[in-house]
C-alpha cells in the first residue's frame, strides 16, 4: 500500500497495483474530513475503504485506487479539488460527498467531463427531477425522502402542533419540505439557522414559546450534537424530539451521550437491520475500527458494492463511461439495507422504519429498529426527470 499527499489536503490511497492487462479503476472520494462537521466524512471514508479492502483492492475485479480528498466543508474548495481529481488524478467515479451545497458545486465539474458521480449521501432535489443526469447516481436517498417518513410517522401518531428546525441550505430546505409534505398537522414555527451554527439559544426560546407536541429537527454533524444537548438542558419535555437518521446515529452518540437516549427517528438502516450483508458489514467494521458504524459508513460501503457489481456487469471496462453508466443503472447487489433498487431518476427506492435510540446488551447506544413506515419509497421529483441516455 502506498500513501502520498497531494495539495489541498488530498490523500491518495492506492489499494492495489495495476495488473499488466487490467484497466485501473480510480475512485475520487471527496468528503469532509476537517472542522466541526467532519464526523460524517470520517465515517464515509472508513466505510468506503473497508469495502475496497474486503474486495481485495479490486472493485469489479479491476485494480483500484482511491484518491481521498478533504473538501473542508467549503463548496469553493470542493470545486477546485473536483477539477484536480478529474484532470490530474483521472478519476472515473466521484463519491463520498456529505453536504448538498458541496455536491452542487463539485458534481457539475465531474459530469461535464463525462465522468460519473455516485453520491453516497447528498441527494439534492436539483438532481432528482428536471436536472437529472445520466451520469449522476445516488445510493443513499433523495434529501426529502427520509424526512417524508418522519412526517408520515408524526401524522400516524396524531401530533397536532410541531415546530421544525433545519439549516438554511439545500438539504435543510429539502428536509423541511419533505417533512411537511407528509405531515398533516400544523407546523407552528420554522427556524432556519445558518449552516454550521452551534449556539441555538434563540431557536430554543422559540420552541418554548410555541409549546409544540413535538420538535422536528434536521441538523447534521456538530450542529445536531449541540442542539440536542442544549435542548435537553432547556427542559422542554414533555415535547417529543423527532428527527431522522441524519441527526441520530453513531457519528453523534459519542458527542451527545445520554442526551440522545430515547430519541425517535426515521431511517432506512441500522446496525440491527436483519440481513446477512448487514450483519457481515457491521461485524467487519467493528473489527476494523473498534466502533459501531453509522449510516454514513453504511452508505459509503453500499456505494462501493454497487460499483463493484456494475464494473463486473460491464466486463471491467472502466474507461467507457456510457457502458459503466448503463451497468450502474441496472446492477444488482446485496445492500446492507436489504431490499434496494434505483428508480427512474437513478435515486433509491427503499424501505423506511421508525428507530429509537436505545442501549444494546453491552450498554452502547444504538438505533433499535421498529415498525416500517413506508415501503419501496422513492421521491416526488422522479416524474419530472426525463433521462437523456
Amino acid at each position: 500500500m502506498k500513501t502520498f499527499l497531494y495539495p489541498a489536503t488530498a490523500l491518495a490511497l492506492t489499494l492495489s497495483c495495476s495488473g499488466a492487462n487490467a484497466a485501473e479503476l480510480r475512485i475520487g472520494v471527496l468528503t469532509t474530513l476537517s472542522g466541526a462537521q467532519a464526523a460524517p466524512g470520517v465515517e464515509m471514508r472508513d466505510g468506503i475503504e473497508l469495502a475496497v479492502k474486503q474486495l481485495g483492492g479490486k472493485v469489479g475485479g479491476q485494480p483500484t485506487a482511491l484518491v481521498v480528498a478533504d473538501d473542508q466543508f467549503n463548496p469553493g474548495i470542493a470545486k477546485q479539488v473536483a477539477e484536480r481529481l478529474v484532470r490530474k488524478d483521472k478519476v472515473q467515479v466521484l463519491t463520498g460527498i456529505i453536504y448538498s451545497n458541496v455536491l452542487l458545486t463539485a458534481a457539475p465539474v465531474v459530469l461535464e467531463a463525462g465522468r460519473i458521480v455516485l453520491s453516497s449521501n447528498a441527494g439534492p432535489s436539483a438532481y432528482a427531477g428536471e436536472k437529472c443526469d445520466p451520469g449522476f447516481f445516488n445510493v443513499s436517498w433523495q434529501n426529502d425522502s427520509v424526512h417524508e417518513a418522519a412526517g408520515k410517522y408524526a401524522t400516524d401518531k396524531g401530533y397536532k402542533r410541531i415546530t421544525t428546525i433545519a439549516p438554511n441550505y439545500p438539504a435543510g430546505r429539502d428536509a423541511i419540505a419533505g417533512f411537511k409534505r407528509m405531515y398533516k398537522g400544523d407546523v407552528v414555527d420554522e427556524a432556519y439557522p445558518k449552516l454550521g451554527q452551534l449556539d441555538f439559544a434563540v431557536e430554543i426560546a422559540r420552541q418554548k414559546d410555541q409549546k409544540p407536541d413535538a420538535v422536528f429537527f434536521f441538523l447534521p454533524g456538530g450542529m445536531g450534537a449541540n442542539f440536542i444537548k442544549q435542548l435537553r438542558a432547556a427542559n422542554l419535555d414533555p415535547s417529543i424530539l423527532l428527527t431522522t437518521m441524519t441527526t441520530s446515529d453513531q457519528d453523534l452518540f459519542a458527542a451527545t451521550g445520554e442526551s440522545m437516549l430515547g430519541l425517535v427517528n426515521a431511517g432506512s438502516w441500522s446496525t440491527d437491520t436483519d440481513n446477512a450483508a448487514n450483519k457481515a458489514f457491521v461485524a467487519a467494521f467493528e473489527q476494523a475500527y473498534k466502533r459501531l458504524p453509522s449510516f454514513y459508513a453504511a452508505h459509503g460501503y453500499d456505494a462501493i458494492m454497487l460499483l463493484d457489481a456494475a464494473v463486473r456487469e460491464n466486463g471491467g471496462n472502466v474507461d467507457d463511461p456510457a457502458s459503466l453508466r448503463h451497468a450502474l443503472a441496472n446492477a444488482k447487489f446485496h445492500s446492507v439495507r436489504g431490499d434496494f433498487m434505483l428508480g427512474p431518476n437513478q435515486f433509491p427506492l427503499q424501505d423506511y422504519h421508525i428507530r429509537t435510540v436505545s442501549r444494546d446488551a453491552s450498554g452502547r447506544l444504538y438505533n433499535r429498529t421498529g415498525s416500517r413506515i413506508s415501503s419501496k419509497h422513492g421521491d416526488v421529483y422522479a416524474s419530472a426527470c426525463k433521462m437523456r441516455k
